[in-house]
């Protein structure tokens, strides 16, 4: 009934890093730009900084799906393992049960491997995300496994993905042998109003939606104040609205649903704005109009 209301086909405010729904602002386009140059370029390690619910496993989601058929990629997520486990897991990635072999022995197989790859012209990524919870002894796991290379290139690239705590633990002088080895750092910004406009009608876009706004200048305003541009912000903001307008029969969100959205979220913002609605230009646009329009 939800989805019917609103015209929509699915959920455009989910909670899971779909990559179709990554929309490109200025630093995302120069961030995914960077990632894919450094891996073209063979770099040995590349990281990618942002702060939390800026969409940066979406993107990383996104630059895995374009790797898929060119490049065998494995992608950590856990923190919670040890030098062992992370052995382990690269093993069964590449399609080996380590069983109980010891530490030099899965070492020794990785690299067998991984030469295969090399020798069949296929390369090796690893992407690491949430790497600033990893202990500075597994960051230096991570960085023995740049040792995985031949005297022409690197059998694995690495990419360190993390909030903005990964670059403070960085430059840990303990860490200065791992900092050296990173060839290229990328990060995310928080959207402009105008781009917090764009992100929310396309993520409407692709969920379906085909006719006029379902938010106000006003409501679009807002939100773009009150989220601070953070994706995931705007998502539950947006998410809750639309909830909100459903369960009184709104076909728009106007300012006021997204102020009593506000209020019942006790996000304590509310004071610094007046009307968001009249800070900024208005910001125009239609379907027809949508940059990603097929």
């Amino acid at each position: 009934m939800f989805l019917d209301h609103y015209g929509l086909q699915e959920q455009p405010f989910g909670v899971t890093p779909d990559p179709r729904f990554l929309y490109s602002s200025k630093t995302h386009q120069e961030a995914l730009a960077s990632l894919v140059y450094g891996l073209e370029a063979s770099r040995g390690f590349l990281t990618l900084i942002a702060p939390p619910g800026m969409g940066k496993t979406t993107l990383i989601f996104h630059l895995l799906e374009g790797l898929r058929g060119i490049a065998h990629t494995a992608y950590l997520f856990q923190a919670q393992c040890d030098s062992r486990e992370i052995f382990r897991y690269l093993l069964s990635d590449l399609g080996i049960d380590a069983g109980d072999q010891n530490l030099a022995r899965m070492h020794e197989q990785v690299n067998e491997v991984l030469l295969n790859n090399a020798r069949a012209g296929k390369r090796f990524i690893l992407v690491i995300d949430e790497a600033q919870n990893f202990e500075d002894s597994l960051l230096e796991t991570v960085r023995l496994l740049s040792g995985f290379e031949t005297p022409q290139s690197k059998l694995m690239q690495i990419v360190l993905a993390g909030q903005p705590q990964l670059a403070d633990k960085l430059s840990r002088p303990g860490l200065a042998q791992l900092r050296q080895r990173i060839a290229m750092v990328s990060r995310l910004q928080p959207f402009t109003p105008a781009e917090t406009a764009v992100y929310i009608h396309h993520r409407l876009y692709v969920a379906g939606h085909r006719k006029d706004s379902l938010f106000t200048q006003s409501a679009l305003g807002l939100i773009a104040v009150q989220s601070g541009g953070i994706p995931r912000t705007i998502n539950n903001l947006c998410f809750n609205a639309l909830s909100l307008g459903f369960a009184r029969g709104y076909r728009r969100i106007d300012s006021t649903t997204v102020r009593e959205v506000l209020s019942g979220l006790n996000m304590g913002l509310l004071g610094t704005v007046k009307d968001a609605g009249h800070q900024f230009s208005p910001i125009q646009f239609s379907v027809t109009e949508s940059p990603w329009e097929p």
